[in-house]
């Protein structure tokens, strides 16, 4: 018999005691993960860590009362015991109209093959070799001075969901990195950057060699940053901060956020709220995505949708029981761990590229920032307000001019997605991933003018 099958086999007969003893509705979830990660710093290994785990949710549902507890001991009492706590806590907490499983008619009758699992699993000495490998070619670099160090690692896991209403279904999943972080200059006028790769497959990886070398190359080119006076002017984001912006927008039309009404875009569904040349997906079955699932974490089919499309906004993303609250149907997008209900979250979330090179994009730009990094959390989800600090490159005349940094970049978040220009250059680093884009009519706020 399969891990795979030992796992539901075990979920069911949970859900079952859980019905013996009084409960309308269960399910229950497992999760089994091993992990391998390496760290060193200046060429010394520093932590060397294995780690195996495993945890179980369970879910009750009595009437409209709704329980979950989680217990990563999975002997038999200890069960019998989450199962009889699951219970009790049922039968006494505030009702929830909107909670409960899915009908059986609404599960998932297929299982797309995402490619998700990579059987390769690096040894210690391969993670050493790979970190190794990092550090030394960030090091390398002219003008690399001190590093922070480079990790590397791996993990997997076996992902088990069985429920009363039919559902019973497991997945396995992997997936590494690399990284490096290095300094660069003496004393007060140091400078730090990196560079990270993340892959479900090895093989798909970035090798060690480029990420450190690009680590260092790019600590290097922020060495003597200036400050420039406050103004408005046209900014490019860098792919590196770029998929914040949509991050920004998937918790704007998340199903939480509109059932409470604590979105500035709640009133906005079919309105334009983009440039009606992007498009905006969300695709769970993209092979060998760093997100990628057969379906949902209710058992609902979960597919490829576009979210926003010629700019328009098409759908919010949505749960069973946001879906209930809103009058619509689930989008096929909960995400569960074991402690915790369901709730919306996206997948391989991204911004399709666009026509225009990034050198095209800014080359009309006569005076304008090119940001490679932001600090801080100062967006309001409400009002969409929008304030970080940032750091980059100052453009003149089309072309990367020098380093400056203690920056704040400011404006509302609906005229920054009105007036956004997506570059050519979209890759798939990330869980969410969009190409360079470029922002007009945003205040650069420096020294006083």
């Amino acid at each position: 018999m399969s891990q795979h099958q030992k796992n539901l086999d075990l979920l069911s007969d949970i859900v079952k005691k859980a019905q013996g003893l009084g409960a309308d509705a269960a399910d229950a979830v497992m999760v089994e993960g091993t992990s391998l990660s390496l760290s060193q710093r200046l060429g010394k290994p520093e932590n060397l860590e294995r780690s195996e785990g495993q945890d179980l949710g369970l879910r009750v549902l009595i009437g409209q009362r709704q329980a979950i507890v989680s217990s990563s001991d999975l002997k038999t009492d200890a069960l019998n015991e989450l199962v009889e706590r699951a219970i009790a806590m049922a039968r006494v907490v505030p009702e929830d109209t909107f909670c409960g499983l899915a009908d059986p008619d609404q599960l998932a009758t297929e299982f797309p093959d995402v490619d998700g699992y990579d059987p390769y699993e690096p040894d210690e000495q391969t993670l050493i070799s790979w970190a190794t490998k990092a550090e030394d070619a960030a090091r390398s670099v002219d003008g690399v001075t001190n590093s922070e160090g480079a990790e590397a690692g791996w993990g997997r896991h076996d992902v088990a969901i069985v429920g009363s209403n039919g559902l019973s279904h497991a997945y396995t999943s992997s997936g590494c990195s690399i990284s490096a972080s290095v300094l660069a200059g003496e004393g007060t006028a140091m400078e730090r950057d990196y560079d990270y790769s993340t892959a479900v497959y090895a093989s798909d990886l970035t090798d060690p060699e480029t990420i450190g070398r690009t680590a260092g190359e790019k600590a290097v080119a922020r060495l003597n940053p200036r400050k420039v006076a406050t103004q408005k002017v046209p900014i490019i984001y860098s792919r590196r901060v770029s998929a914040g912006l949509l991050g920004h927008l998937s918790g704007a039309i998340n199903g939480s956020s509109i059932s409470r009404g604590t979105s500035f875009l709640k009133d906005k569904m079919g309105e334009q709220i983009f440039a009606s040349n992007i498009t905006i997906v969300d695709d769970p079955h993209r092979k060998r995505g760093l997100r990628s699932k057969p379906i949902d974490g209710e058992g609902l089919a979960n597919k490829k949708r576009n979210f926003v499309e010629d700019g328009v906004l098409q759908s919010w993303i949505l749960d069973l029981r946001t879906a209930r609250q809103l009058g619509l149907e689930s989008t096929g997008h909960a995400a569960r761990g074991t402690g915790s209900a369901p709730s919306p979250s996206t997948t391989n979330f991204y911004m399709e590229a666009g026509e225009l090179s990034p050198e095209d994009l800014m080359a009309d730009i006569k005076e304008g920032f090119y940001v490679t990094e932001l600090i801080g959390m100062g967006v309001n989800g409400v009002t969409g307000d929008y304030s970080r600090g940032a750091a980059g490159f100052w453009i003149e005349n089309g072309k990367i001019s020098y380093p400056v940094s203690e920056l704040t970049i400011a404006g509302n978040l609906k005229d920054m997605f009105l007036n956004l220009t997506p570059a050519s250059d979209l890759e798939f680093r990330y869980g969410t991933n969009a190409p360079t884009v470029r922002l007009e009519g945003l205040t650069v706020a420096g020294q006083s003018a």
